[in-house]
């Protein structure tokens, strides 16, 4: 057995879990405590996800001292829970460059490496995952491989989940669903499961005797301490030796370990650069701009103030979405309804069916979650949704599994849906007011992340005319053709090109319906034309102009300027503009480089 002469260096001593498996049981307090310790230390310089990894520093390490990872299989839902995961299992040294271009995922990546299981970003997958391995492990002959899903932040109350749990109720897998029972995602759980998990926790006859998860034929135990590791450990090798569906249910505390983080976990979910000692967030240069996603919040908080119709709909984003402003003035007409996008989609559009007017806010990465719903339920039907796609085109270090790069690909092909883009703020709250007016066909409104470039954009509001686009710079060689905010790169572009008395910018706004009679002024006048977006080149809004182009056979040169048929990692969204040919120094080059 493994002594370590320096009890203070623990960690030091691990590069892997076969390593951790030689300590001694007395020993894996100090290593909680020292793993802890690290988490905090590189997360408060390097930033990114904070309190769901501190909540499960004891499980990590029980998991992996328990099991023979990588040969049994670990599966982390939702995947910023897995720092301590990835620290344990090879990353320690590189672990600084959690998030950063060039540097490791924040989520569990399997290129990345054999411990993890199955690649997550996304919430609710682990239970399918594990469940599928675990098939495949039976019809294999490999009865004696173990298949865990550790699933939490929320996660469990998502449909998928659910249905997972239904099928393997009645498997014979060899699984153990491991609940992360924090009462919280981002922001707090929502909903009756929510309740009935906090009741099982309060009532320990009920856990026993009147309990869902048992009555879908699984071996339940729990709810135990999330951070009593001799509890866990021990039950832990109790459930190794019980054949079929297991569910383990353990209660955690998120951000423990860092005092702040434990009173404020909505904030220190992620909480930016902190002091690692007093846990206090450091203060940032005050930006005077605003959030795309606040300038969002406050509209609509407007807008409802003089419309009773207007509802907000949210699947577990009150904060990031800014809907809190919305909850915090109307709370009978804003919905959190947990991760759930399909529900929350449906839901908008039975809401539209009674003269309501729903906003459904989704990030363009979870409205994917929602596609059939958004065809079959809302498109098909003509229903006047309102789909506010937050965090649209390239989001930054969260990396492949959140960029919005594919709604306007995705959303294009669709019947009776209008797609808009807004350059601005303004454009933003014009089309959010336009929206509420009454229009006769589903809206989805696409705006990025972070900070605008308007000083003052809270300005009376004008209505949009629907499928108009505009001409921001008129000029008589070569036509930029943009839309969303990437118009400021193709703008400050043009004004650092040496080419710039020959560019003109137009600022298409809609996707669908085009504007066609701008678009057959532009063939008919400029021979080169640019397109440029934040989302694919493929199926998106190049591809239509293209399309368009084809369609009347126009002979103009065209080139498409987007993200290439890649997956882009993380890394800063200046970066990512740069290494996809859209940031403002590689358009200056290309628009100095055409004769």
């Amino acid at each position: 057995m493994y002594f370590c002469d320096n009890m203070e260096n623990l960690l030091n001593s691990i590069s892997n879990p076969t390593d951790l498996r030689q300590l001694n049981l007395d020993q894996l307090p100090l290593l909680a405590k020292e793993l802890r310790e690290f988490i905090i230390d590189i997360v408060s310089t390097k930033e990114g996800h904070l309190g769901a990894s501190l909540g499960v520093v004891e499980l990590t390490i029980a998991l992996h001292y328990a099991f023979d990872t990588p040969n049994d299989l670990l599966v982390w839902d939702v995947g910023h829970q897995a720092y301590g995961h990835k620290i344990l299992t090879g990353r320690k040294d590189i672990f600084h460059t959690n998030r950063q271009f060039g540097g490791i995922s924040g989520f569990p990546s399997r290129k990345e490496s054999i411990y993890d299981a199955f690649g997550v970003g996304h919430s609710s997958t682990s239970i399918s995952a594990a469940l599928g391995m675990a098939i495949a492990s039976n019809l294999k002959g490999h009865y004696k491989k173990h298949h865990i899903a550790v699933i939490g932040d929320a996660s469990i109350a998502s449909g998928m989940a659910f249905e997972a749990l239904n099928h393997a109720g009645v498997s014979k897998a060899n699984l153990l669903i491991i609940l992360n029972d924090n009462a919280i995602g981002i922001d707090p759980s929502v909903g009756a499961l929510k309740e009935y998990l906090t009741k099982v926790k309060n009532n320990k006859r009920l856990a026993a005797q009147n309990n869902i998860i048992k009555a879908l034929n699984f071996d339940y135990s729990g709810p135990i301490d999330g951070h009593n590791l001799p509890k866990i450990l021990s039950e832990l090798e109790r459930l190794k030796k019980i054949k079929g569906p297991k569910f383990l249910h353990l209660v955690t505390t998120k951000g423990k370990g860092l005092q702040k983080a434990e009173e404020d976990q909505v904030t220190y979910h992620a909480p930016g650069k902190f002091d690692k000692i007093s846990g206090e967030r450091k203060k940032n240069t005050e930006n005077p701009f605003t959030k795309y996603q606040d300038v969002f919040g406050k509209t609509i908080v407007e807008l409802a103030a003089k419309n009773d119709k207007i509802v907000a709909i949210t699947p577990a984003m009150l904060t990031g979405s800014s809907l809190k402003l919305m909850m915090e003035k109307f709370p009978k007409r804003t919905f959190d309804v947990g991760i759930a996008e399909q529900h929350a989609v449906t839901l908008a559009a039975g809401m539209a069916t009674e003269g309501l007017i729903p906003f459904c806010n989704i990030y363009s990465t979870f409205l994917q979650r929602a596609y059939d719903q958004v065809i079959h339920d809302v498109a098909l039907q003509n229903l006047p949704v309102i789909f506010c796609i937050d965090r649209a085109g390239l989001v930054g270090e969260d990396g492949a599994t959140h960029h919005g790069v594919f709604d306007i690909a995705y959303l294009r092909c669709i019947p009776n849906l209008i797609i808009f883009a807004p350059r601005n703020e303004i454009e933003l709250r014009n089309i959010l007011y336009t929206a509420q007016l009454g229009l006769k066909n589903p809206i989805a409104i696409r705006y990025p992340r972070g900070y605008g470039k308007l000083l003052n954009w809270n300005k009376t509001f004008k209505k949009i005319e629907i499928g108009k686009g505009e001409c921001t710079k008129i000029a008589k060689s070569i036509a930029i053709l943009t839309i969303g905010t990437i118009h400021n790169n193709a703008k400050e572009a043009t004004n650092n090109s040496k080419n710039k008395d020959e560019i003109s910018i137009y600022d298409m706004r809609f996707i669908k319906p085009l504007d066609k009679k701008l678009l057959h002024q532009i063939f008919n006048k400029y021979k080169i034309i640019i397109t440029i977006e934040d989302g694919t080149i493929h199926g998106g809004f190049g591809s239509t102009i293209s399309e368009f182009a084809s369609r009347f056979n126009y002979k103009s040169d065209i080139i498409v300027k987007g993200i290439t048929d890649q997956f882009i990692e993380h890394g800063s969204i200046n970066e990512l503009h740069r290494i996809s040919g859209i940031d403002t120094k590689s358009l200056t080059t290309l628009l100095e480089s055409i004769n």
